[in-house]
């Protein structure tokens, strides 16, 4: 039987009628028409003193009325204009029954002001109030969220705009800030219950007989081959269409949230990822978007036409359409799912045609970190995970993957594995145990697939591949076996995947933005080579839902990691699980290690793409407890969470 909110219920497509869409055949009886444009900006509140008041509320998304958690009666909560070296005090007031908080997301502030419950404040009880205050020490597009339980989940969020102090190095005529966003009819508390009981639950992109018939997707072997593994390539994010609509400023594809401009005009757009697990690939078909900072710091301008962004990530671009038409941009979901949907126009009313979902990514051995490495030789693979269950059909309507249409256009094909035993060997900057040297870049160092001796690598059986066998280091202790409970560590040759636009966006036929594109506007303000380097492991069972760092979630680690104030450190993050992480640092920024020098690009949240390495550098600057943690929020929730301690000089570390 068809599934009611399948592909073949989507909208074929649509084209421009008299300003408005004409929706094909497929759309289905109980679907919102989509309205005429809705070019409402978002509240601001600015000043010194500013009050926020976090309340139960419902939300119209599509037509339809929705539990949420607004601040201020609005979702997202309202935009915060600020500007740089102002000082700032922020009452927050908590209407709800139960205890809440705001963190301001890549904010330099004290840490008894950066909100994380438990670790930098006891959080703000019900029916209480918290003054916020700090001096604004810095300027670009950043965001602010609850950080209790899952509340980020149903609405609370919302952007920040600081001003800079003096002129603006970005030249631009109007602005608009879009607010990315996912939500879901389920309770949060019910979608983490479904993940835990049935991880696949919400995996409606799974291979079919017919796909395999048509000879789409995998061949009747490496489904084989990826069953044995107990691993299903399609699953490249957990909660998902139909459970999830994907909003644009709290508006869903077919509230049709409109940007307005004037042809010629340039147009800044500060794009935030909001949401609670979405990966979106951003574009607007048509124009092309030059991308002038990233995470609030300004950054060469490089010109693409689609960039992914991940949960927590922030990017500004410029375009500037010439034409008196609509645009749509476009937010579509990583696994295809979906898409948040807003239109660029000159005028309330318009809209422009809204492009085709593309093909879903299909997990290659590169996203497991194997590179070329053949699947026959993985049959002893030990994954420690439950069977791959069916997939419960009971989701309710989602008006983001309605949207789309089934004449997907062609998919980013899967980019071809490496070649390991060709790649040239090179370990002159490791030291005995493998770590690496102090001020050596191994971001862009050559890998090696054999085994060195002095090396650790897990004393990997390189024949069997059992993988419950591989070592992980703890970066804090010496060199040991780390197996948690169920990890799945399946990343023996992880590669630095930051040249490549992100999963799903390997050949889509334009430029898409890397993280290697990117070089800082202006000189890092420190460029010392670091004193010492550390490897930190994302781990998790995906059929279990277990997620932490080097095998142990937050509730059984009692030790922060450590850090002495002024010290310079590089910091490996090496995935070792087929899924895209973000991670993020709280009170700090870190210079990605890309071959920039000393105009690497400064974030605060990087994504970690599957099987793959990530390095940066930072200056632990910042005295105090601070939160580490990935920022899809119910991997945090299970407990990919840690606490960063910055210790000041001359305490024992």
């Amino acid at each position: 039987m068809q599934h009611p909110y399948s592909r073949r219920q989507f909208i074929r497509g649509s084209a421009v009628v008299g300003g408005s869409l004409a929706l094909s055949s497929y759309f289905p009886a109980w679907a919102q028409p989509v309205s005429a444009g809705i070019t409402t900006p978002l509240p601001t509140v600015s000043g010194n003193d500013i009050t926020l008041r976090i309340a139960r509320q419902t939300m119209m998304i599509d037509g339809r009325s929705s539990p949420a958690i607004g601040i201020n009666g609005t979702v997202p909560a309202p935009l915060i204009r600020l500007r740089e070296g102002q000082n700032v005090r922020l009452n927050v007031v908590n209407d709800l029954a139960e205890d809440s908080s705001i963190h301001w997301h890549g904010l330099l502030v004290p840490p008894q002001f950066d909100g994380v419950p438990g670790v930098s404040f006891p959080g703000i009880k019900g029916r209480s109030s918290y003054l916020y205050e700090f001096p604004v020490r810095q300027n670009g597009t950043y965001w602010y969220h609850s950080h209790s339980g899952l509340q980020e989940q149903l609405g609370h969020y919302g952007p920040i705009v600081i001003d800079p102090a003096g002129e603006d190095p970005v030249k631009y005529d109007r602005e608009h800030v879009i607010v990315l966003s996912d939500h879901s009819q389920i309770s949060p508390e019910g979608i983490f219950r479904r993940m835990k009981v049935d991880p696949g639950h919400f995996n409606f992109q799974r291979q079919t007989l017919a796909g395999l018939l048509a000879g789409r997707d995998q061949t009747q072997k490496e489904r084989f081959d990826w069953g044995k593994m107990r691993m299903d390539p399609t699953d490249v994010s957990d909660a998902t269409g139909p459970a999830y609509t994907y909003l644009v400023n709290g508006h869903g594809p077919f509230d049709n949230w409109t940007a307005l401009f004037t042809p010629g005009q340039r147009v800044r757009l500060r794009v935030i990822n909001a949401s609670a697990m979405t990966t979106f690939n951003v574009r607007i078909p048509g124009l092309r978007l030059t991308i002038v900072q990233a995470d609030g710091q300004n950054v060469m301008p490089v010109e693409v036409e689609e960039f992914q962004i991940g949960v927590a990530e922030t990017y500004d671009a410029i375009v500037t359409p010439m034409e008196d038409k609509a645009f749509t941009l476009v937010g579509e979901a990583v696994d295809r799912s979906g898409m948040a949907r807003a239109t660029l126009a000159p005028r309330a009313g318009m809209a422009a045609e809204v492009p085709p979902l593309r093909k879903r990514p299909i997990a290659t051995m590169k996203d497991m970190g194997m590179g070329d490495m053949s699947m026959g030789g993985m049959q002893g693979m030990d994954m420690s995970g439950g069977a791959m269950r069916g997939v419960d059909l009971t989701a309710e309507k989602n008006p983001s993957a309605k949207l789309a249409s089934t004449a997907m256009a062609a998919g980013a094909a899967a980019m071809p594995g490496m070649d390991h035993g060709a790649m040239p060997m090179d370990h002159s900057g490791m030291t005995a145990d493998g770590g690496a040297m102090a001020g050596v870049d191994h971001g862009t160092m050559p890998a090696q697939s054999g085994s060195m001796p002095g090396m650790d690598h897990g004393s990997m059986d390189m024949g069997s591949m059992d993988m419950g066998s591989m070592k992980m280091r703890d970066f804090s202790k010496a060199p040991q076996v780390k197996k948690g409970p169920g990890v799945q560590t399946i990343s023996p040759m992880p590669m630095d995947r930051t040249g490549e636009p992100g999963q799903g966006l390997e050949d889509v036929g334009h430029k898409v933005l890397t993280y290697r594109d990117l070089m800082a506007l202006e000189r890092n303000p420190d460029v010392r080579a670091p004193s010492r380097s550390i490897d930190i492991h994302l781990t998790g069972n995906m059929e279990r839902f277990m997620w932490s760092f080097d095998g142990e979630k937050m509730s059984d680690v009692h030790e922060p990691i450590p850090f002495i104030e002024g010290e310079r450190v590089r910091v490996n993050l090496i995935n070792d699980s087929m899924m895209g992480h973000p991670i993020h640092i709280h009170g700090h920024f870190f210079e990605l290690v890309t071959g920039h020098g000393d105009r690497a690009p400064r974030k605060h949240t990087v994504i970690v793409q599957p099987g793959g390495k990530v390095t940066w550098d930072f200056t632990a600057d910042a005295v105090g407890d601070w939160a580490f943690h990935c920022h899809l929020l119910y991997h945090m929730h299970a407990g990919m969470m840690r606490v960063v301690s910055v210790r000041p000089k001359g305490e024992a570390a």
